[in-house]
This record gives C-alpha cells, sequence and structure tokens, in this order.
C-alpha cells in the first residue's frame, strides 16, 4: 500500500472516501440525485411489497444496483475528462457503454419488481 495505513486505519480512511465521493455525485450529478431521491421513495414500497425477507432484499438491491451503476459511470465519465475533453471515438464510447450500463441498471428494476410482485 502506497500510504502506509493499514488495519483500522485503512478501513475508516476508505469509509471517509467513499463518503465524499458519495457527497461529490449528489452534489455535481444531477442524474444521481434523481436516481437517489428515486430510490428513496421506493425503499418503503419495495419493503411493503415484498412478501418475505428475500423478496425485500432483492428489490431493494435492484435499486441499489442502478446507483452503483450510475457512480460507475459518472467514474468513467470523469476519468475520460480528465485524459482530454477532445473528441475521440474511443472516449465517445466510454461514456456510451457507461450510458448502456446505467440504462440496463434501470431496465431491471420494473422487470425484477414486476416478476416479484406479479410472478
Amino acid at each position: 500500500m502506497a500510504d502506509g495505513i493499514k488495519g483500522w486505519a485503512r478501513l475508516l480512511r476508505a469509509t471517509r472516501v467513499s463518503y465524499w465521493g458519495l457527497g461529490w455525485a449528489i452534489r455535481e450529478e444531477e442524474a444521481f440525485r434523481i436516481e437517489a431521491v428515486l430510490c428513496l421513495l421506493l425503499v418503503p414500497a419495495a419493503l411493503w411489497l415484498g412478501d418475505n425477507g428475500i423478496e425485500r432484499a432483492i428489490m431493494l438491491m435492484s435499486l441499489f444496483c442502478v446507483l452503483i451503476t450510475e457512480l460507475l459511470n459518472t467514474a468513467v465519465e470523469v476519468v475520460v475528462d480528465r485524459i482530454g475533453i477532445e473528441r475521440h471515438v474511443l472516449s465517445g464510447r466510454a461514456k456510451d457503454l457507461g450510458s448502456a450500463a446505467v440504462h440496463l441498471s434501470l431496465v431491471q428494476v420494473p422487470v425484477v419488481w414486476g416478476l416479484i410482485y406479479f410472478g
């Protein structure tokens, strides 16, 4: 490890920088804010609609999957923009692939919920 931090100190630092990242995403990324609000609104519905712990967990994870995917997509976009803002086919492809991943994560929510609720 480059910074020499180990054990609990490393865990605490990793937790702190994770919350810094979440804070940045909430402040700077409108898509993440929208998805986070929708997630917060849907959490009670997932807890109410699920018949048991497994169904509730799957419904909640489908929501968290969207947020996780959006954070990873944002990370790709930030890195691509750090490399350079000029248009390049590979930069565009990386951003398009990240966007496609977010789209699929959004599509899976009603699919999962529908299978649990109507299946």
